[in-house]
């Protein structure tokens, strides 16, 4: 998994609140036992008419969406199943930086991710930013007067610049690290091989036999 320390890329925004998974990767492109060409499949429902052709009013298909590679979008997004397919979708796509807001409503607060979004995400290379409301909408509304800028996001700083807009952003510590060394999984587990061998030397085996 690469490693992200500094991304600059063209945003796109997709201003619907609740997108779960099944919106993100439908069902009918889980077929494959690999983990591999599922950013065809990325929102396909929305961006593919019936005939199959490009959708020309979703915004990933239009013309200064190409090549995006951060997606604004609304809170609670990957909401739905716990499908790690969502997360590789939008990575095989081209997208590795997802930011949404943490609202609250009535008195109660709702996340910009859904929890196993959020982890799937981290496992996978995929940078979730959340913003509260106000600053989330300050910067839509300067990606919605432009036309073909790039954002900065610089993750050891916990930045976000563009055009007449910055801010800084939280993260956790332990995603920030995994992050940035570009570990998954098992990278994250060889970190302490030496300790997992020193373990293994001091220690008897014993036969269950």
């Amino acid at each position: 998994m690469k490693a992200i320390i500094e991304h600059t890329g063209l945003p796109v925004i997709l201003d619907r609140a609740n997108i779960d998974t099944d919106q993100i990767i439908p069902k009918e492109h889980l077929k494959s036992i690999k983990r591999t060409g599922f950013g065809e499949g990325l929102f396909s429902e929305w961006r593919y008419l019936p005939d199959g052709s490009d959708n020309p009013n979703f915004p990933l298909n239009h013309y200064d969406a190409q090549g995006a590679s951060v997606l604004i979008v609304g809170n609670n997004f990957g909401c739905g199943s716990s499908r790690e397919h969502a997360v590789w979708a939008l990575v095989q796509y081209g997208i590795d930086v997802v930011i949404a807001p943490k609202i609250v409503k009535n008195g109660a607060e709702i996340p910009g991710f859904a929890d196993i979004f959020r982890n799937n995400s981290s496992k996978n290379g995929l940078l979730l930013i959340e913003l509260d409301e106000a600053t989330w909408t300050e910067l839509k509304e300067a990606i919605d007067a432009t036309s073909k800028q790039l954002i900065e996001i610089d993750l050891q700083s916990q930045r976000i610049d563009f055009p007449g807009f910055t801010c800084n952003f939280e993260i956790s510590p332990s995603v920030k690290n995994r992050l940035m060394k570009g570990l998954d999984d098992i990278g994250m587990t060889l970190e302490h091989d030496d300790a997992i061998s020193k373990y293994e030397n001091t220690h008897k085996k014993v036969s269950l036999y």
